[in-house]
């Protein structure tokens, strides 16, 4: 026989126990910024000071939220100067893991798009910043101006830097050709053009994998990695094209770089080295701003006010009679309310497309119908965090509730989905891209939205699973 617990909220809670929470997510986000200044931040931040802000946002969005709905009896002008600039923070240090996250989304998805392996985003190494700003002159394709790199097997990289380890990227440049690789560490080399092709096309026949760079024209030479003891064929048509045949680059122990886009087709790879340059840039400048930000006197004057709350909580005279269970059931309305106005109904059917609607909509605005859905997964988290303060009492964290963590975890991969399908449609906006690039673009931007309408279907069956509790 199942052992009945009795419910710890059954009873009044106090204001107290809003106080006891505040000063426990101000210690801690004291506790997490003094670990963010020990492990570093700047060009050597390493996985603990990624670890610490993360704690930051964690205990920012807490307070801000119980500042929100547990206001009537905190002090007004308090709560409503500390709600912004904790917003603020949290916000801004969100962008940069935001940036990143979205890359690998969107770099997995054109793999499984192009029938590719899904091979994961290597994580960055430890000790590691993220790369500096792009160059500016680079082609509009994304591309840098300089041949990438990435290792063949069982070729040793020729006279490389010591101790570097970099990216081994395929290079992707403006022209139509297919992307130019070259062996790791080895400089471009510009083998003479095959007898019989068009000029400015040139064919890569060393067995030696040495890769073609780029020629002063717009075309482009085109050459490909082969494993051991593979040849690189060599094909012309009409006289006029000459491609050689891809195979998969594997970089070497150690190294650490983006996906392997070998086996991805023309348009793809260029795609993918787009969304790498623009997104690579957004989080880089994310960076910068993260790292002034908490060197700001602004950000100082929030510490020190978290600082206070840790000992001190502004509560008004009428709290010591005041029960917090009202408010947090108005918490719970709210978003019952919210989730009641979205399409559930046409959400529950499978394949219905209607994320796909306004898809090729020139507005660069985000998706109008994802807006609903945005708000119902900010009052579901003013909800888990108002749970969190009627069990303060107790010590221990609320009872796990599979409807609301199930329904969270699919708004998460909406909310995710949705700022993907939106970063490809403005990598697809950029002038003087190749067709096959915005093919590419075009079709991801389809299955980010297909990621969309199944996150809205697994959380319309999350939310009309009947919660069981106990009499």
């Amino acid at each position: 026989m199942a052992q009945q617990h009795l419910d710890p909220t059954a009873a009044p809670v106090p204001a107290e126990a809003l106080a006891g929470y505040l000063r426990a997510q101000a210690t801690e986000f004291l506790r997490a910024l003094r670990q963010h200044r020990e492990t570093g931040a700047g060009t050597a931040a390493s996985e603990g000071s990624a670890e610490a802000a993360r704690a930051l946002r964690r205990a920012a969005r807490r307070i801000s939220a119980s500042l929100h709905t547990f206001q009537p009896v905190l002090d007004p002008e308090w709560s409503e100067t500390m709600r912004p600039e904790l917003a603020w923070v949290s916000g801004t240090l969100a962008l940069e893991h935001a940036y990143a996250a979205r890359l690998e989304q969107l770099l997995l998805a054109l793999h499984r798009l192009s029938g590719a392996a899904p091979l994961p985003v290597p994580a960055r190494a430890v000790g590691t910043h993220p790369p500096a700003t792009p160059d500016p002159a680079a082609p509009a394709d994304g591309t840098p101006s300089a041949a990438r790199h990435t290792t063949a097997p069982g070729t040793a990289p020729k006279a490389p830097a010591s101790g570097a380890t970099g990216p081994a990227p395929v290079h992707a440049s403006a022209a139509d050709g297919p992307p130019a690789v070259t062996a790791a560490g080895t400089a471009p080399a510009d083998p003479a053009p095959a007898a019989g092709t068009a000029p400015g096309r040139a064919v890569a026949a060393d067995d030696g994998l040495r890769g073609a760079s780029r020629r002063a024209a717009a075309t482009a030479s085109v050459a490909a990695p082969a494993r051991a003891g593979t040849r690189t064929a060599a094909r012309a048509t009409g006289g006029a094209t000459a491609q050689a045949t891809r195979a998969a680059g594997v970089s070497a122990p150690g190294a650490v770089g983006a996906p392997d886009r070998g086996n991805l087709t023309v348009g793809a790879a260029k795609a993918g080295a787009l969304l790498d340059r623009q997104l690579t840039l957004a989080r880089t400048r994310a960076h910068s701003t993260a790292l002034q930000a908490l060197g700001s006197s602004r950000f100082h004057g929030i510490a020190d006010k978290v600082a206070v709350l840790a000992s001190e909580v502004p509560l008004t005279p009428a709290a010591a009679d005041t029960d917090l269970r009202p408010l947090a059931e108005a918490a719970r309305e709210r978003l019952v309310d919210a989730v009641a106005a979205l399409p559930l109904l046409t959400a529950g059917s499978p394949y219905n497309a209607a994320a796909l609607i306004h898809g090729l909509s020139p507005d660069p605005s985000p998706h109008p119908q994802d807006a609903p859905w945005h708000q119902v997964r900010l009052l579901l988290r003013l909800h888990r965090y108002a749970r969190e303060v009627l069990h303060a009492t107790t010590g221990q964290a609320p009872p796990a509730d599979t409807r609301l963590l199930g329904a969270g975890e699919a708004l998460d991969r909406h909310r995710d989905a949705s700022e993907a399908a939106g970063a490809a449609a403005q990598a697809a906006r950029t002038p003087r891209i190749a067709p096959a690039t915005a093919y590419a673009l075009g079709v991801l931007h389809a299955d980010q939205r297909h990621e969309v309408e199944a996150a809205r279907y697994a959380f319309q069956r999350c939310w009309q699973k009947e919660a069981i509790g106990m009499p």
